[in-house]
């Protein structure tokens, strides 16, 4: 099993939404028996709560199912994960920091460096969170921009895997 967690400032609004869609990713590429897909915050701020309603509104309205409940990420999870997915460049700071080692460190990447369109420097996905639903709709196009590169990427590390 392959195990992808993304992970964003409270896991209500960005994380939860690239858990969504990158598992429908998955699924459609008929990878969902041999890749696990989860999310987690930062900060533990919300933890048990659902995902926030205008995440579920857009998921919804793009066709995606989620049954969401946030919480906050560990440093003892690194072992058992094979990639994670920050959402920012803040992110990507504090996990590099909290992992126990190098080669967990090296686990962690930004989600928009597998989309081809991103240029240096605007590879964060912005937080909605104090924005309109137009700010969700917005995070949910640049989610989705970047699975396709992220999903060659696990089918190329679980290749590796195996060989």
């Amino acid at each position: 099993m392959y195990r992808v967690c993304f992970v964003c400032t409270g896991n209500i609004c960005r994380s939860p939404m690239a858990e969504s869609v990158f598992r429908a990713q998955v699924e459609r590429a008929g990878l969902g028996a041999l890749v696990e897909v989860d999310s987690a915050g930062t900060g533990g701020w919300h933890e048990g709560d659902g995902a926030d309603p205008r995440t579920v509104s857009v998921l919804e309205a793009a066709g995606y199912t989620q049954a969401h409940r946030a919480r906050q990420f560990r440093a003892s999870w690194f072992s058992r994960l094979d990639l994670v997915i920050a959402l920012d460049s803040g992110h990507l700071r504090d996990l590099r920091a909290l992992a126990p080692t190098p080669q967990d460190a090296a686990k962690v990447r930004l989600l928009r460096s597998f989309d081809p369109v991103a240029r240096a420097g605007h590879d964060d996905v912005p937080d909605p969170y104090y924005g309109s639903l137009e700010r969700f709709e917005e995070c949910l196009e640049l989610v989705e921009a970047a699975g396709p590169g992220l999903l060659d990427a696990v089918r190329e590390a679980m290749k590796e895997h195996t060989a």
